[in-house]
């Protein structure tokens, strides 16, 4: 499909969501993207994978990189897209999470021709899965150059203002274990699944901490996700496994939140299956104060891992703003204002220094 990068935004957020593009299908889309971007002869474009990056290279003092995934998760009767004129939503999968940023972001490569700072664009693959097929994990392992810079901001819904930060995320496999036995003679064996009710109960008395980190409060949670369990419908099972995500705040490290929940389900086989850290607010960084004085000054804190984590790794201050509600993120209902998605590109052009 042909991406018009001429069109205004919220038109050229409609045909990124008519592009279906669930995790690990991105073809198709980096297709469309790479073809749009390549023409534009003040870009240098690179493509890994699925993931494209587009970079000006004009020689200032400071680069800022501005990135946004194309994937999203899967379909749940909400394709293709759908403008409600009268209420100034956009509907459809993906609108919010995340291709009215990533429009922001193609609009922004097609008409700022001569920034006041260097600029990366980055359109990236598997976010919405793990780590393992994140294009911008891949690209800081194999072109981690292509991601320095002064300052990141992720396109990422946020209300279309900032949220600094984010949460860490970590998963562990509870394990209970029993002794098979027939249902009928039931007292010859050891249930699994009931054992498991005491991961429950902790579960249900679980107090979150609410730190506050550079003035904005973030609320930490743990959460079953889901359990399994069971052989056949007349045996007891011999084993119940109840998954739990951890979101932490970003400022415990991978090893504090992964002893926490050890010790909370002390007693228990815990199995560690994935984990991402946290990102700091960073909100005393120039550049990220800078950025937030020219977009209003007001800031939010992230609660969900999102890949500022990434940047922050390398060294790199990072904030989220995009247009959408993220708490409309992977819902059937998923709908974007318009207002945000033109809102947010008018910021970003003037702070970038106009268009060409």
């Amino acid at each position: 499909m042909h991406l018009d990068l001429t069109a205004d935004a919220v038109t050229l957020t409609q045909q990124l969501v008519d592009i279906e593009s669930v995790s690990r299908d991105e073809q198709a889309i980096a297709d469309a993207v790479e073809a749009a971007l390549t023409p534009l002869e003040h870009l240098t474009v690179i493509r890994r994978g699925n993931t494209v990056v587009a970079r000006t290279e004009l020689g200032h003092a400071e680069r800022v990189v501005i990135a946004g995934h194309l994937d999203t998760v899967p379909l749940n009767d909400n394709l293709p897209s759908r403008l409600d004129e009268a209420t100034g939503l956009l509907h459809g999968l993906g609108t919010c999470d995340m291709k009215g940023g990533d429009a922001v972001i193609l609009r922004l490569a097609q008409t700022i021709t001569r920034p006041d700072r260097d600029l990366t664009f980055i359109l990236y693959e598997g976010e919405e899965i793990d780590t393992e097929f994140n294009g911008l994990h891949h690209l800081s392992q194999s072109d981690p150059e292509l991601m320095t810079a002064d300052f990141a901001i992720l396109m990422e819904p946020s209300n279309g203002v900032v949220e600094a930060g984010c949460q860490g995320t970590l998963r562990v496999d509870v394990r209970t274990t029993g002794e098979r036995a027939h249902s009928a003679r039931s007292w010859k064996g050891v249930n699994a699944i009931h054992k498991a009710a005491e991961i429950l109960a902790r579960l249900n008395t679980y107090e979150a901490r609410r730190p506050v980190i550079d003035g904005l409060e973030y609320h930490e949670g743990l959460n079953a996700v889901f359990v399994r369990g069971g052989v056949a419908g007349n045996v007891l099972p011999d084993e119940c496994v109840v998954e739990v995500n951890f979101r932490f705040a970003p400022d415990r490290s991978e090893e504090e939140a992964e002893a926490f929940v050890r010790d909370f389900f002390d007693g228990f086989e815990v199995t560690l299956t994935d984990m991402a850290p946290g990102a700091l607010p960073g909100l005393d960084r120039p550049a990220a104060k800078a950025f937030i004085d020219a977009v209003g000054g007001e800031v939010n804190p992230k609660f969900g891992w999102t890949d500022v984590a990434r940047f922050t790794a390398l060294g790199v201050p990072a904030v989220n703003f995009g247009p959408g509600d993220p708490m409309l993120a992977h819902k059937q209902e998923e709908h974007v204002p318009v207002d945000q998605i033109r809102s947010c590109e008018r910021a970003l052009t003037q702070w970038l220094g106009g268009a060409s």
